[in-house]
């Protein structure tokens, strides 16, 4: 195989209104550090609007953009993964549609990229325009607690706008768990990494494809793929909760052998329902790791490919293509684990 020099990897959902200038800017980009020689992918994650429409009249107008569209909306963050399963550059940009990653920042990335040596340059967020306070609060707070409880440290106020040499994503690519957190993933896999800090703007369109129950839902996939420490949590509480009872039964002990008695339904109440409160909190940290283990038990491809505008030059490792012409591409079945 023949690799372009670069890919860009753009995953969308309801972009349409940011397609055309989204394609304007990454092109410029590319052309002004690699020519011709390059690859932009935009993967359609089962937009509402007429973003695949968008994507299709493009790729007939560029021979160098490719246009995925999968089959059901099946979230960012495997959008972006079966980008990168199929995009076949040497270097890697990933960035997110809605151009608050500004994609002129492409040469200067790949300057620090050649300069220190590095097989990922991830941008680190010095401001973000356009956002809440309430947004950039619980950002800031998300990443300093995944940085404490995670065994893999993450960098802090970094997204998914990265660049990557290819060495780099082929490690990435052989790691198949369903539940996937990429910018964990990538700092997981190690080689060099190095910071490129930026200003990000402000939205071009539309709204946020991360309302507040997609981010709680985004922060325990982080949590829970990075780390055991709920499950050291519920431990300790288990301890702690266990020493509390033993000094709870002391104090009932001595009041019976002094003769006094032991007053208030209130009191035993308020212990009855605090431990019930911690034993189901604990029993939720066990389901969650129970689920993701459930799900990757079922080893299903982790995309699923219905249209291809473009040509398509990598190849599905991870997920699930049906050729134009009704040639099949899937996803090898792994050895079971002894």
């Amino acid at each position: 195989m023949i690799r372009p020099a670069l890919s860009i990897v753009v995953p969308c959902y309801n972009e349409a209104a940011c397609l055309d200038v989204l394609h304007t800017r990454i092109s410029a980009a590319a052309r002004a550090v690699v020519g011709d020689d390059h690859e932009i992918v935009l993967v359609n994650d089962g937009s509402r609007d007429q973003s695949w429409a968008v994507m299709e009249r493009l790729a007939a107008s560029d021979p160098r953009l490719v246009a995925i569209n999968l089959s059901r909306n099946h979230g960012h963050q495997l959008a972006l993964t079966a980008g990168l399963d199929l995009c076949a550059g040497e270097r890697i940009l990933i960035i997110d549609a809605d151009l608050q990653d500004p994609p002129e920042l492409l040469g200067d990335m790949i300057a620090t990229m050649e300069a220190e040596g590095a097989d990922v340059v991830y941008a680190v967020r010095r401001k973000r325009e356009g956002e809440t306070f309430f947004k950039k609060l619980t950002a800031a707070g998300f990443y300093r607690v995944l940085d404490r409880v995670t065994d893999t440290p993450i960098p802090l106020d970094t997204g998914d706008f990265r660049l990557m040499s290819r060495r780099a994503l082929d490690a990435l690519l052989s790691l198949p768990e369903q539940a996937r957190f990429i910018r964990g993933m990538v700092a997981w896999v190690g080689f060099r990494q190095v910071p490129f800090p930026y200003d990000r703007d402000e939205r071009l369109a539309g709204e946020s494809k991360y309302p507040l129950g997609k981010m709680i839902r985004f922060a325990l996939d982080a949590v829970t793929g990075f780390s055991t420490a709920p499950l050291r949590l519920a431990s300790h509480m288990g301890l702690v909760l266990t020493g509390l009872s033993l000094l709870l039964f002391a104090y009932i002990a001595i009041g019976w052998l002094s003769g006094s008695a032991v007053q208030g339904w209130t009191s035993t109440m308020l212990v009855v329902v605090f431990l019930g409160a911690v034993q189901m909190f604990v029993l939720g940290m066990i389901g969650e790791y129970l689920g993701r283990l459930y799900v990757e038990s079922k080893r299903r491809p982790l995309y699923l490919v219905a249209d291809v505008a473009g040509p398509v030059k990598g190849r599905a490792s991870l997920g699930y293509r049906a050729g134009d012409r009704g040639e099949v591409t899937v996803s090898p079945v792994l050895p079971e684990q002894s």
